[in-house]
């Protein structure tokens, strides 16, 4: 279907580098560097203020075998990944330093272990590692703790989790044998989250040692009262007090935050202790220690082979408990790390105050629930048995993956669009076809629809989905499945609907076609819709749908988010919700047209229970839509004609959410361009609000008007950040009013806009694909808001109706 213009505005580029008009904080992205790589998503992620952590390697060219640093990397990694945040895993290869490696790149380097040419790199070995292939050497290297820290602060990153710090060797005050991380963290200023040092070294004096160097250490309570002990690295206890304690994530990111903003050039020391389920006793491994210390002795171990031949034989002598324990506390620094990155984003968000015109995210895309450190996820591959128990995976559109069942379901339409651009044969002549006559053209054909829009969409961004559609009997019907299925997209839902099936006489089960008549600007002069099949009146009755959708409905498959567009007449989009509650599924609704929108707020409404339900029965809110300012005000005035509006559950809602009565237009003012306000786009969408819980408004050029009410329990109600954006506070069950407006993300020049085809719909898509990626109810709306701005542009520069370039979105996600 055609979709009013999403011409975003507001970042420029140059040089492949996006130049954003909006404050952000400093990053200190090294320039163009034949020795130091940084990677596009860390880049992008230092850009736009996403939390990013830094991750060490040399844990997995030496101290890890090959292929289990591989599973440890990807562990870490998704680690990082699911708590909210962006890993920069920093190593050499080829003698070149990398801020961010690529799973090909980490695959590399993690099978290079044991080989002469692997080094293990601390800041004194940079230069080397680096400058030797000028001269033909070339090197691979894992990055200490030291030489992590160094390239992690060029990149612009604050926040680096590791395993155990080093530190000063026991008769270190003779030997001088003392850690580079030590000095390091004396004078680079980035936070380092580890398991206190390695349980060998001389804690007291290390300890020392860092407050001689200005470096701030500190503790997680983890739970604990008063001044706890700092941590010896397999044991939760050292007997030894940290000189400092902070409660949370919360507390050591306000550390690093003042930190940083003081602009001191040290660095900070956090030191989370073991897990207790893996923690070594202190007794235990304190006598192994002395064991293992005391033979290095004897044999003449020092310098750099003193720690990897102590831990080799604390391995040895805990017959593996210290490596489980390894894996453990890595795993949970990272974790830690991660939730401190995040927590310090929000921190920033918060100082900078920025307001229209001015906004970039400093906090995650997603808003995430903590997970175990230790777990992953995984997708079995199963064998085809049935195919409406299998689907497909856009991991790889070319190499299509089966997996279990997909967390989205689409209803909507699957259309075939005809394109028809006007080309005069003379181009000096008028740029609008001729009425009543044969025009020359260039005509396309190609599979559109709503549904399928949305669907394909997220079938780019990596998310299992299922849709469900119709197409007729009929040669146009037969040809887009074929289509599809060539381009590996899930067909098994599509239904060809024949005579014996569509129950009504008139619908005729003719495949939906969109047919666009463009002047020679590609701008539309006509366009021509038959959607009768979504309209089919044999499927209105609750068991006809069920029948009809029976293999598709079955229970043990249920969907996390169902999105429903308004080519299917309004009884069918209830039958469609009505499943969805049933599930407890979330409900999304595309409204596709100003015509169509509106049959959802007929008279028929206020009979059928379709919103407010009764004291038995809670209605049919729709948890989610996502109109243009066309689609809402068609939808307002069709409730507000249709006297659903006067409906005493909606008054008796409206008066919960509080707003003031004498209404709320200079808060709105202070929220977004005047002429918003004056159009009446926000007071429309608060009137929505009954019916819809969340409204976000595409404005086209203007950008995006984010609508949504708040529950009591919602974080944004008690955030610092996040106070300028509620409009009202409720009462009873309501928490509050949440609205925020968005500028558009990037000007379009006109030559560079291929198709505003599917634009819209590529924007819900990846709406929902950032709600998918974290399940219902996890993901915060306002942070996937740029995203899916971002996505809607590469649409716009597309002949598709969603773009393959999707794809490359996917390390957002």
């Amino acid at each position: 279907m055609f979709r009013p213009q999403l011409a975003f505005r507001g970042i420029r580029k140059s040089k492949g580098a996006y130049q954003v008009s909006r404050m952000r904080r400093k990053a200190t992205i090294a320039p163009d560097n034949p020795f130091l790589v940084i990677s596009e998503e860390i880049r992008e992620a230092i850009h736009s203020n996403r939390p990013v952590v830094a991750l060490e390697t040399t844990i997995y060219t030496h101290g890890f075998p090959y292929p289990s640093n591989v599973a440890l990397a990807s562990e870490l990694e998704s680690i990082v990944r699911v708590n909210g945040a962006v890993p920069a895993t920093i190593g050499i290869l080829d003698g070149v330093a990398h801020v961010g490696l690529s799973p090909d790149e980490l695959i590399r380097l993690t099978s290079s272990v044991g080989k002469q040419d692997v080094l293990k790199i601390s800041r004194r070995d940079l230069a080397f590692a680096t400058g030797l292939r000028l001269a033909g050497k070339s090197f691979h290297g894992g990055t200490t703790i030291a030489g992590t820290m160094v390239l992690a602060h060029l990149a612009g990153i604050k926040v680096f989790a590791t395993g155990g710090l080093g530190g000063v060797h026991r008769g270190g005050e003779v030997s001088m044998d003392v850690s580079a991380d030590l000095t390091e963290l004396g004078r680079t200023p980035v936070a380092v989250v580890s398991s206190g040092c390695k349980s060998f070294l001389d804690i007291p004096r290390t300890i020392e040692y860092l407050e001689t160097q200005g470096v701030g250490v500190a503790t997680f309570a983890d739970g604990r009262k008063g001044n706890v002990d700092f941590p010896a690295f397999w044991a939760r206890e050292s007997g030894v007090k940290s000189p400092m304690t902070v409660r949370d994530e919360r507390e050591a990111a306000a550390v690093v935050h003042a930190q940083m903003t003081l602009q001191l050039s040290s660095g900070l020391l956090f030191a989370n202790p073991i897990p207790e389920s893996a923690a070594i006793p202190k007794e235990y491994i304190d006598d192994i220690i002395a064991s293992a210390v005391q033979e290095a002795e004897e044999n003449g171990i020092s310098g750099k082979d003193n720690t990897p031949y102590i831990l080799s034989k604390i391995k040895e002598l805990t017959n593996g408990k210290s490596v489980a324990a390894n894996h453990a506390l890595v795993s949970s620094n990272v974790q830690r790390g991660t939730r401190v990155a995040v927590e310090l984003a929000k921190l920033e968000a918060e100082s900078l105050g920025s307001g229209p015109g001015e906004r970039r995210e400093s906090a995650p895309i997603f808003h995430t629930a903590p997970v175990s450190a230790a777990s992953t996820t995984t997708h079995s591959t199963q064998s085809p048995s049935h195919h409406s128990e299998l689907f497909l995976s856009s991991a790889s559109p070319d190499q299509p993956q089966l997996i279990g069942s997909p967390a989205v379901l689409v209803a909507g339409a699957l259309a075939v669009d005809l394109s028809c651009d006007f080309a005069p044969l003379d181009p000096r002549s008028a740029i609008s076809p001729d009425s009543h006559t044969s025009n020359p053209a260039a005509i396309t054909q190609s599979i559109g629809g709503v549904g399928h829009n949305v669907a394909k969409a997220l079938h780019y961004l990596n998310i299992p989905v299922r849709f469900c559609s119709l197409v007729g009997d009929d040669i146009a019907g037969h040809s887009a499945i074929a289509e599809l299925r060539e381009r590996h997209f899930p067909t098994e839902e599509i239904r060809v609907a024949n005579s014996r099936e569509i129950q009504h006489p008139t619908s005729g089960g003719r495949t939906a076609q969109y047919i666009a008549v463009n002047d020679a600007r590609k701008d539309l002069v006509l366009a021509m819709a038959d959607m009768s099949i979504f309209e089919d009146r044999g499927l209105w009755s609750e068991a006809n749908f069920r029948s009809f959708w029976q293999d598709t409905l079955k229970r043990g498959e249920d969907p996390k988010i169902v999105v429903v567009d308004a080519n299917w007449e309004a009884p069918i989009i209830m039958r469609w919700l009505d499943y969805a509650n049933e599930v407890g599924a979330m409900t999304v609704l595309e409204p596709v047209s100003v015509a169509k929108c509106r049959r959802l707020f007929s008279p028929d409404r206020r009979e059928e229970r379709m919103w407010f339900g009764t004291a038995e029965t809670e209605g049919r809110r729709i948890d989610l839509a996502t109109p243009n300012s066309l689609e809402l005000a068609s939808m307002y005035h069709a409730a507000r004609q249709n006297e659903l509006m006067d409906n005493a559950n909606w008054w008796s809602y409206i008066n919960e959410l509080s707003i003031p009565s004498t209404g709320a237009r200079d808060k709105f003012i202070q929220l977004m361009p005047v002429e918003l306000v004056d159009q009446g786009l926000p007071q429309m969408a608060i009137q929505m609000l009954p019916f819809i819980s969340c409204i976000i408004t595409k404005l086209g050029s203007n950008g995006v008007l984010l609508t949504q009410v708040l529950n009591q329990d919602d974080a944004r109600l008690r955030e610092g950040g996040s106070s300028k954006y509620i409009v009202s506070r409720g009462e009873k069950e309501v928490g509050g009013v949440y609205m925020r407006y968005y500028p558009a993300i990037e000007r379009v020049k006109d030559e560079d806009i291929v198709s505003v085809n599917g634009v819209g719909d590529t924007f819900l898509g990846a709406i929902i694909a950032g709600m998918a990626e974290k399940g219902k109810g996890d993901a915060r709306i306002e942070y996937l808001i740029d995203f899916a701005q971002k996505a809607a542009v590469l649409t716009l520069k597309s002949k598709e109706s969603a773009s393959p370039e999707l794809k490359t979105l996917r390390n957002l996600l």
